[in-house]
């Protein structure tokens, strides 16, 4: 039997690992500044997604393989999971960009203009066509945080925000702060806008595609949506920026102009970690094994990077993305 496991960081990645270890028996100690996820940290600002094969499209190989694992993870966890897809969409102006999307991913099917009004009947007669990804799912991201922590506590996990040094093996997921001890890890800032509108219905992510600013936009019930899709090189996590707020908006109302009358219920903004592939790590340095560099990706991987976290602790098996030039020291 393993020993006691003190995790550091109850974000997105540290909730998952915390999870999959304690569902193999493993004692967990949680350890973060708070009591309960919240605006502290940018998994509670993310868009919740599980889009590997959208996101095919920039990303790396692993990224598409291992994103697959995702829906079926947070279900098991007891997350609803939406599995309605996602929706690709462009302007007539750049209707290129679709094709280029189409050549780089895979996992789709081409809607023409009365099958895509079939699908959404909101979008109907504004665009020609889309392309459609019927094994993508989403969740709320603030929801599957909440489900993990209380599932977590249920389970007697230790939950608090000890300052005392842990002992045993200590599994660091505390994102863009372990800086101090992961020099190649930067920060990539995203800004995101929440609205309400009973105006709209959309049952599944739409990605507006854009040469300059792309972007997403997830329902979440109610009339409610949340915008996101800028990136910017920057470890900066408190403001959003003008151009960053008026380009999400101005993209939102050409996807439908009923967004121009929204509420706008929040603007967020946070930095999330990354390595300079942007692809994750997993680093073990003595008795602390580093689980970090999520980037965009955060509640897509965090799932597979769980799993190979726990292999590692409860069966020493290495990880697929343990890190060959700062592996165990």
């Amino acid at each position: 039997m393993t020993g006691p496991v003190t995790v550091i960081g109850a974000g997105v990645a540290g909730l998952c690992v915390a999870t999959e270890l304690a569902a193999r028996g493993v004692s967990v100690a949680l350890r973060d500044r708070a009591a309960r996820p919240g605006p502290h940290g940018c998994s509670w600002w993310a868009g919740g997604m599980l889009a590997p094969f959208c996101e095919g499209e920039t990303a790396e190989e692993p990224v598409v393989r291992l994103g697959q694992e995702a829906a079926g993870w947070w279900a098991r966890q007891g997350v609803p999971v939406i599995r309605n897809g996602t929706l690709v969409l462009a302007l007539g102006r750049d209707r290129r960009e679709i094709t280029r999307f189409a050549r780089r991913t895979t996992g789709h099917r081409a809607l023409d203009r009365d099958a895509l009004a079939r699908l959404e009947p909101d979008l109907a007669g504004r665009f020609d066509g889309a392309l459609h990804f019927p094994d993508e799912a989403h969740i709320t991201p603030r929801t599957a945080l909440a489900t993990l922590h209380d599932r977590l506590a249920d389970q007697g996990a230790t939950l608090d925000d000890s300052p005392a040094a842990p002992s045993g093996i200590t599994v660091d997921c505390r994102g863009l702060q372990a800086r101090d001890t992961l020099p190649d890890l930067r920060g990539v800032k995203g800004e995101m806008i929440v609205l309400h509108t009973p105006e709209v219905t959309l049952h599944r992510p739409v990605r507006l595609l854009h040469p300059r600013f792309p972007l997403y936009i997830v329902p979440r019930g109610d009339g409610v949506f949340m915008l996101g899709a800028t990136q910017i090189e920057s470890g900066e996590r408190g403001r959003p920026t003008v151009r960053s707020v008026l380009e999400l908006l101005t993209a939102a109302y050409a996807l439908h102009p009923a967004f121009a009358e929204a509420a706008v219920l929040e603007i967020g903004t946070d930095a999330r970690p990354a390595f300079p592939d942007n692809l994750p790590r997993i680093r073990r340095r003595g008795a602390t094994i580093h689980v970090n560099g999520l980037f965009r990706h955060g509640f897509l991987l965090a799932p597979a990077l769980a799993r190979m976290t726990a292999d590692l602790i409860c069966d020493n098996k290495k990880p697929e993305v343990m890190d060959e030039d700062h592996g165990e020291r």
